[in-house]
């Protein structure tokens, strides 16, 4: 059996720490040149999207389908932030602050992803993934404050769905709502080294999974119901909400607008990082298989999903953070790939959506948490230097 460090690891990006001094490691704050070779005609750059603007700990961007050109940035220690998309912008309002019940002592936990109903505009309703406590995962929903559309009720939570985390490590914790209108929630395989219990492969619980609920209806006693197709319903032990399963640890998935498909990023666990499109009732292969290779059993494949791209970690890239499939205008070239990163050796790449001709865009310097686009589709990138990145030629 393979060893494991938690920590040497990187399992997620969370070994890192952060804080508002912009240090970049010697990086030019305002503009990051890409290597010489990329893929566009002129050099691909990242310049800083709000340069009068710090973030702690950014793990989510947001943009809602609103009209209003505002943008949410999502502090793991338990704050959102919101403003209008202005490079000039010179403040963030708090738009809900609820640090006092979110649960940090852990690298790994806390306020981890943010998703707007779609249609927001109208009834204001938008959920978040939580850990209150160093054992519990919490999906709830808010409403924005009937007196502030820049402010959240805070008073407003309704918890839809909860389960316990065996460990610390592991979250996940990205939510998306999908063409369908439902919501889709990355859940990991709870934690420790080498999946302990088994979580991933194992229905009957949350965990190493992407679930999907219908939050406009409620059944069964539940403040959500379970989708008709859901590919697991009427299934005897198994938990009806799981969409697809055999997931170490789905750090950020995005829907692409224009196939709709499901885009995921799997960290791995001392091998291969890997690149999943999620299909309904999915076994990804954890921890039967890390990527494409054998980790545990008799190496049958049969009734896996592979990977539709794969790297092995070195000595530098050690944790992937998923990304969007670009359509953008700031850089053309980049229309209809996959762009992604790695936290730990802070590279950024794009690839075909076949899985084929995966390219290195840039090294930037970053450790770079998590990806996010705004009304126009442009592509942003939280950063654990406090700032927020954008391309530019």
């Amino acid at each position: 059996m393979r060893t494991f460090s938690l920590f040497c690891l990187l399992v997620l990006f969370f070994t890192f720490s952060c804080d508002n001094s912009k240090n970049t490691g010697g990086v030019d704050d305002e503009v990051i040149d890409s290597i010489d070779d990329g893929p566009d005609t002129q050099t691909l750059k990242l310049v800083n999207a709000f340069p009068n603007l710090d973030f702690e700990r950014p793990v989510d961007f947001q943009s809602p389908n609103d009209g209003s050109q505002r943008v949410f940035v999502i502090e793991q220690r338990g704050k959102i932030k919101v403003f209008t998309n202005d490079q000039n912008i010179g403040e963030a309002t708090t738009f809900l602050d609820f640090e006092n019940k979110i649960e940090t002592t852990a690298n790994e936990q806390g306020l981890l992803g943010l998703a707007f109903h779609p249609d927001f505009g109208a009834n204001g309703y938008f959920y978040v993934n939580y850990n209150p406590s160093e054992n519990r995962t919490v999906i709830s929903r808010f409403q924005v404050s009937s007196s502030n559309s820049d402010a959240a009720d805070v008073g407003s939570e309704l918890i839809l769905l909860e389960f316990t985390q065996p460990f610390s490590n592991h979250n996940g914790g990205q939510l998306a709502f999908g063409p369908d209108g439902y919501l889709y929630i990355s859940s990991g395989d709870g934690g420790s080294g080498g999946d302990p219990q088994n979580n991933a492969q194992n229905r009957s619980n949350l965990l190493g999974a992407i679930l999907r609920i219908d939050v406009d209806h409620t059944t069964n006693g539940l403040n959500y119901a379970i989708p008709a197709d859901n590919p697991f319903v009427g299934e005897a032990d198994v938990r009806e909400e799981i969409y697809a399963y055999g997931l170490r640890n789905p750090w950020r998935m995005s829907f692409d607008p224009k196939t709709g498909n499901l885009w995921t990023a799997d960290v791995g666990q001392n091998e291969i990082e890997e690149i999943d499109i999620i299909q309904s009732g999915g076994n990804y292969g954890w921890k039967l298989f890390e990527g494409t290779s054998c980790f545990l059993g008799d190496c049958n494949t049969e009734g896996l999903i592979a990977p539709i791209f794969e790297y092995d970690q070195t000595a530098n890239d050690k944790s992937i953070t998923g990304g969007f499939v670009y359509h953008g205008s700031a850089a053309p070239s980049l229309t209809n790939k996959y762009v992604y990163a790695d936290f730990v050796s802070k590279r950024i790449w794009a690839m075909d959506l076949d899985g084929s001709n995966n390219e290195l865009l840039l090294e930037s310097g970053l450790n770079i948490s998590s990806f996010g686009t705004d009304a126009d589709q442009e592509l942003y990138i939280c950063a654990f230097d406090g700032s927020i990145y954008k391309f530019q030629l």
